[in-house]
């Protein structure tokens, strides 16, 4: 018998770890651990990612019932949850798939060499992305640290067959014949059910062949909503980039930059507390913390910041264009720390996904691998009038926008435009001296 480690791939279907365990000739039993090391760091006992992950292996538990298995539900350090199931089971060896967060390689690293020690065999797969790794580099051997080169290589190297599923249907019967088990309860982990739902995936027709066109207004319900599905496996990459190649390029190079930031984070980990860019480590950062209090609770006195940070904190959920003007006007205009910005997208954030986290603020903030420039600040009040025209988004989330009751802006933008540019030259030239 071996076993089968769930963890971003929350799916039976198009799974490649499973696929390969379920293929070796052996009885699978699959398991799940809640992990203590990741759950005792979140400050909100009702997260909306928790409830969510609850609610997708309790539906993995049911499908498996159906099959005449089980879900096999810990909660721990996952260390200790294998040796336990070393001790109670004839087992041979685990299965999973890779993961490419820094926690996540040193946690895998431990249990390689757990299952090494004990004789036993440890088998990892890719599923999560179509390239990783070492699979697209530069013609000199080196990761690439900009995005359109790295975007043509994917091109290049990609294949059709490289997005067909992996299909478990004929193997069901391998799975370890049920034994009487039950999901862990929230409660028992001391959470709580959240009210923030995650939506499902927006995959209709119409919504991807549009996307180029509506992908930056944010008032529009215009995205495919996939990307907390994606971060926790609901559904495949190869699923995801088979709709993109019928539908939409666009929608298929935001996808290639995901594959872009995880290929960054997996080869630069250190870029996930510092800025990329040496000549930026050196930014004389303002770090106010009364002006990231209001940044924080949407009262800026900018209308399309305010509106983005109050969707965020009422669903989890802030759109993409939004979120680079919020991005830019914490680092830019108020001169704080990206990582200050980083780590409350990480605490609500539904799709938070640490290397398109880190790579996308450090995109904002000018400091990262392939960046806008230090120079360019997105201007609020220009963005609003290129995607809000009408405040519609705004309207919907900052309903007093207008009144005597909405606060005047925070800050003179112009004034902040050129602090910031004259902050970030006197850390270039530091890192010069």
């Amino acid at each position: 018998m071996c076993l089968f480690w769930f963890r971003r791939d929350l799916r039976l279907h198009d799974n490649a770890g499973l696929y390969h365990a379920l293929k070796s000739g052996q009885k699978v039993l699959p398991f799940f651990v809640f992990d203590t090391d990741i759950l005792n760091k979140l400050e909100d006992r009702s997260d909306a990612r928790v409830t969510f992950i609850h609610n997708a292996i309790s539906n993995l538990h049911g499908e498996l019932q159906k099959l005449g298995s089980t879900l096999l539900v810990k909660y721990g350090k996952p260390s200790e949850v294998i040796k336990e199931l070393l001790q109670g089971y004839e087992v041979k060896g685990i299965y999973l798939n890779h993961d490419y967060e820094p926690y996540a390689r040193r946690r895998d690293a431990e249990i390689q060499q757990l299952m090494w020690d004990s004789g036993l065999t440890f088998n990892s797969f890719k599923d999560q992305v179509i390239f990783e790794k070492d699979e697209i580099m530069t013609k000199s051997g080196t990761p690439y640290k900009v995005y359109t080169p790295y975007k043509n290589a994917w091109l290049k190297a990609f294949e059709p067959e490289m997005a067909q599923p992996f299909s478990v249907e004929d193997e069901s019967s391998r799975f370890h014949p049920h034994e009487k088990t039950q999901v862990i309860k929230l409660e028992e982990m001391c959470f709580k059910p959240s009210a923030i739902k995650v939506p499902d995936p927006n995959l209709a027709n119409d919504t991807l062949k549009r996307y180029k066109d509506t992908r930056n207004l944010p008032a529009l319900d215009a995205t495919s909503k996939i990307s907390p599905h994606l971060r926790f496996g609901t559904l495949s990459v190869r699923q995801a980039v088979k709709l993109a190649l019928k539908h939409n390029d666009t929608w298929l190079q935001e996808l290639i930059w995901r594959e872009f930031f995880m290929q960054l984070l997996y080869h630069f980990p250190a870029s996930a507390e510092e800025s990329f860019a040496p000549k930026f480590r050196h930014i004389n950062w303002r770090n106010n913390e009364e002006e990231f209090l209001r940044w924080c609770e949407g009262k800026t006195g900018f209308p399309l910041v305010d509106a983005g940070m109050r969707e965020l904190n009422t669903t989890g959920f802030m759109h993409n264009r939004v979120r680079m003007v919020v991005a830019s006007f914490l680092v830019k205009d108020l001169l704080i720390d990206w990582r200050w910005g980083e780590a409350y997208f990480a605490q609500k954030l539904l799709d938070y996904e640490m290397a398109s986290n880190v790579g996308n603020w450090q995109w904002a903030a000018g400091t990262g691998a392939d960046a806008q420039p230090y120079f360019r600040v997105f201007n609020p009040d220009s963005q609003v009038k290129k995607f809000d025209k009408e405040y519609a988004y705004i309207k919907r989330w900052v309903p007093e926008y207008g009144t005597s009751s909405y606060p005047t802006p925070m800050v003179d933008h112009g004034m902040a435009r050129d602090r910031a540019i004259s902050t970030y030259k006197l850390s270039i030239a530091q890192t010069q001296e």
